[in-house]
């Protein structure tokens, strides 16, 4: 009989969570967004989260990241306790977190200059990530001279050009347009596939969920939201995000997830009518 793996097998493990909160009307009054979760991701694997919208995804995220301290559980990152910010950790808001007075090299620089990192050094591995990203040739520019695409290119490398081990991304892609978003996908499973980081991806879209992540994990609606499924995802790699989508085990999956991410997805629909 194989032996169970711990938290030390894993590159990020959050043990056990619950997260509960004063209320902002009444400060008596206690709201668990999450509770008792356990969620695992292995090194070099690729999960998804997905869950109504306000499920509490995002503060799983923030757990994660030593953003936000649990009421009660355990987070380890390689087998280590985290306490405090978690700093083999990368970080993709979903809100841009571009500095609008620097440049686009200057935003992808920042973090290599707060670590001490040259000038030099800084610039020449700055120019590298934005050709990776597509963005060579643009390092000059500003936030504002961008469309919303290229700002996110300018994100992702902001992010990985600091080679976290960890890479933890919040609905990156979720105001782009449909085709940009294709791509900004594409061009992530390219760059994960180089190295094969550990990516907890939080996302409200199941098909991007799917095609691009080795597991799926689904959360209840809230309150005291927790994963009521989990789910492999068996497709062959490398893949299109786009082309993914026609074959007969993309479509089988996402019947699967869907049976049970759906009547989820109605009670918090319920719950936000109810709150209004």
């Amino acid at each position: 009989m194989p032996m169970q793996a711990s938290p030390k097998d894993y590159a990020l493990a959050l043990e056990n969570i619950t997260c509960t909160f004063a209320s902002r009307e009444n400060q008596a009054a206690r709201y668990t967004a999450v509770k008792d979760t356990t969620l695992r991701i292995a090194p070099g694997e690729f999960v998804s989260v997905v869950g109504p919208t306000g499920c509490g995804k995002s503060t799983l995220l923030n757990v994660g990241a030593g953003l936000l301290q649990p009421s009660s559980g355990a987070v380890t990152v390689f087998g280590e306790k985290l306490d405090g910010i978690n700093k083999r950790a990368g970080y993709m808001f979903q809100a841009e977190a571009l500095m609008p007075w620097r440049s686009a090299l200057d935003n992808v620089t920042a973090g290599l200059s707060f670590r001490g990192v040259t000038k030099n050094e800084a610039r020449e591995r700055g120019e590298e990530w934005l050709k990776r990203v597509g963005l060579g040739g643009f390092g000059d520019r500003y936030p504002h001279q961008l469309s919303g695409g290229m700002r996110k290119r300018v994100g992702m490398a902001q992010t990985l050009i600091l080679d976290p081990d960890i890479i933890l991304m919040d609905e990156p892609f979720s105001a782009l347009d449909i085709q940009t978003r294709q791509l900004m996908e594409n061009e992530l499973l390219d760059l994960w596939a180089a190295k094969r980081k550990a990516v907890l991806f939080i996302t409200h879209d199941l098909d991007e969920a799917i095609s691009m992540s080795d597991r799926v994990v689904v959360l209840s609606a809230g309150p005291g939201t927790h994963p009521i499924g989990e789910f492999a995802i068996d497709l062959p790699r490398p893949r299109d995000v786009a082309e993914i989508r026609s074959h007969p085990r993309f479509v089988e999956l996402h019947a699967q997830i869907w049976g049970v991410l759906r009547e989820e997805v109605l009670k918090g629909y319920q719950q936000q009518l109810t709150a209004v």
